[in-house]
């Protein structure tokens, strides 16, 4: 009997905020560039790969960038521009399958199985999706390919940028034993250290650790850890899927001393978030208060309400008391956010019971 298999395209765009910036002025191309703000409290939303020479990543705060790479040009996001582009490349996926993923604006999952070409080599269909990304937005994708969604989002990476990379089944076992651990999605810095101090410095270090350790040493995470270092993932490419939670946050020009200035900043963001959740008809019943100090330091305070979470009003009457439990402040307060989670919307019941397609194995 055949063996039952799928086949994942994961598209990542190259640097896309950075990119699309580059394409529109030609006067950034081929120079070392941040998108997002350069003062002080600056934060690096994406960085070119001329700038990524110097150690320049997102995420980094605008300062350290500069240090880093003094001859840094920092450019102010237009989201809605990457967001006409975002769409643009979803009607180009569109044109391959129905069940499309998307993780952000810049990447998603294709479960291309049965595919509208119906050709059965889904690395000829990645180069070809990759070619009609060039062509309609001059910007390029990197595209992983493989049996599941794990090894798929690991190859996309794989020859950045403008890469395409295939993890064929036979391929899969020697392709995760080499693999170092700081690789594995899912795994992050934190994470990984721990590892080491195990001994676990590569895939096939994972390997040798039976199920119950790694749940015994990482908790709940290391039943996937498990799977992964087996090449198992049997999550399905979804088209609805429901997101895990909403936030908003923001940073301040000067730290913020006072608990009335800090209600005032939450109030505001509040406005900025609870028209989403309406807009979305997405009610929560978690709410978390993000605090990070002067020091970079980060606090999380989270309550879970027994009624559902929508309106400012909703939120107002929990994050009140967690921002009041983190007085007296031993320094200022540099960012706040608000996080709600545990969300249910009138999709939930729609998406049970579902089932990942397969079909025959067919060559990749």
């Amino acid at each position: 009997m055949s063996t039952l298999i799928r086949k994942i395209i994961h598209i990542d765009m190259d640097a896309f905020f950075a990119s699309v910036e580059q394409r529109d002025y030609p006067e950034l191309r081929g120079k070392p560039l941040a998108v997002g703000g350069d003062g002080k409290r600056g934060v690096v939303a994406a960085a070119s790969y001329e700038a990524r020479k110097y150690g320049v990543y997102s995420a980094m705060s605008s300062k350290i960038a500069l240090q880093k790479c003094p001859q840094l040009i920092f450019v102010r996001p237009r989201f809605e521009v990457y967001r006409e582009v975002s769409w643009q490349i979803r009607e180009i996926f569109a044109e391959y399958t129905d069940l499309i993923e998307p993780l952000s604006l810049d990447e998603a999952y294709l479960d291309v199985t049965h595919n509208k070409k119906g050709l059965p080599s889904a690395t000829l269909l990645a180069r070809e999706i990759k070619q009609k990304i060039k062509s309609k937005t001059q910007l390029t994708a990197s595209a992983g390919v493989s049996f599941n969604k794990f090894l798929a989002k690991i190859a996309s990476n794989f020859q950045k940028p403008d890469g395409l990379f295939t993890i064929t089944p036979t391929q899969a076992e020697a392709f995760i034993k080499k693999l170092p651990i700081q690789k594995f999605h899912g795994i992050g810095k934190v994470t990984a250290k721990k590892m080491y101090g195990l001994g676990i410095y590569t895939g096939d270090d994972l390997r040798r650790f039976s199920k119950q350790d790694l749940i015994k040493n990482f908790g709940k995470a290391g039943g996937f850890y498990y799977q992964i270092a087996q090449g198992l993932d049997t999550r399905p490419v979804n088209p609805h899927r429901i997101r895990k939670s909403f936030g908003a946050e923001r940073t301040f020009a000067e730290d913020l001393y006072e608990e009335e200035e800090m209600k005032a900043a939450l109030q505001k963001i509040t406005e900025k978030l609870s028209p989403q959740l309406l807009d979305k008809n997405i009610q929560g019943k978690t709410l978390t208060l993000k605090i990070k100090y002067a020091d970079f330091k980060q606090i999380t305070r989270s309550h879970t309400s027994t009624q559902k979470l929508q309106t400012q009003e909703d939120l107002e009457k929990i994050y009140l008391p967690l921002l009041k439990g983190i007085f007296p402040l031993q320094q200022g307060v540099r960012l706040l956010g608000l996080q709600i989670s545990n969300l249910s919307d009138e999709n939930d019941a729609s998406q049970k019971g579902k089932q990942p397609g397969v079909q025959l194995q067919l060559p990749f």
